[in-house]
């Protein structure tokens, strides 16, 4: 067998880790070889921008394939405070995907975010540091990170922030994300029930005379019930996301963090 990073004659050239030299299978063709680092550890997560507040929430299944490995795994995180247990942070990241991914992303974001607050004596803003995260995500662009992000906080006025993303980098600021497994599920509930599309005033025309119903910024206890009919109804369609709900809810006033128990089967 060859060992780690040798020079292998055969392919002229620095062999796989510990793959032998190629060889004829039994079909008489080269044996492919492939290097497969990702897997889909499964979950959901989701964010929703409001007047004075952002909640961002996700379910705490880790599953590899059929297979339930934890029933417990948060997906949603705090980053930018000033100390390990992130008491004083003003910012969350969910990351649902690749789990290790997800972790090693949260953490290079969170000592960013940390370098910061000490170089300048101040937290990062939220638009800053998604700017910050879109550049950390498309420096991996050759071998990127199999993660979904969404970052969460308010802004410079005060109001609801939430940045999704994309494996390599690509960014936008919205009023409301779903990421994950049950994403299909959740994003046309959320594009209704947030953004009130395809909602129109009663009895006010026909056809394109129709108006549209006016939108508008939704309360706290409104946008906390919509989050938990959002997972209760991903739970019961999609076997990858449950056991568990956990919910970050930002204001001015810190971050408050909720439990909640989802279906188990």
């Amino acid at each position: 067998m060859a060992a780690m990073f040798s020079q292998n004659p055969v392919m002229n050239g620095p062999s796989y880790s510990f793959n032998d030299a190629p060889k004829l299978n039994a079909s008489g063709g080269v044996r492919e070889h492939r290097f497969d680092p990702y897997t889909d550890n499964g979950g959901s997560t989701l964010a929703i921008a409001g007047s004075d507040f952002t909640i961002v929430a996700g379910d705490t299944r880790l599953t590899s394939g059929y297979s339930i490995n934890t029933r417990y795994y948060p997906k949603v995180f705090r980053i930018g405070g000033s100390t390990s247990d992130q008491h004083d942070a003003n910012m969350v990241l969910s990351v649902v995907g690749f789990a290790a991914d997800g972790e090693a992303l949260k953490e290079r974001l969170d000592v960013m975010c940390k370098l910061y607050r000490y170089r300048h004596g101040k937290p990062m803003s939220v638009k800053a540091c998604a700017q910050r995260l879109s550049t950390l995500l498309y420096s991996r662009r050759f071998f990127p990170y199999y993660a979904y992000a969404i970052l969460g906080g308010l802004d410079e006025e005060g109001k609801g922030a939430i940045y999704s993303y994309d494996p390599v980098g690509s960014y936008e600021r919205e009023q409301s994300r779903a990421a994950g497994a049950a994403a299909s599920l959740i994003t046309p509930f959320l594009d209704n029930q947030v953004n009130f599309k395809n909602q129109y005033v009663p009895n006010s025309g026909e056809g394109h005379a129709l108006q549209e119903r006016q939108r508008r910024l939704l309360s706290r206890q409104e946008v906390e019930t919509l989050v938990k009919d959002a997972f209760d109804g991903a739970v019961e369609r999609h076997i990858e996301v449950g056991d568990g709900l956990q919910m970050l809810v930002i204001t001015s006033a810190g971050i408050e963090e909720t439990y909640l128990p989802l279906k188990k089967d």
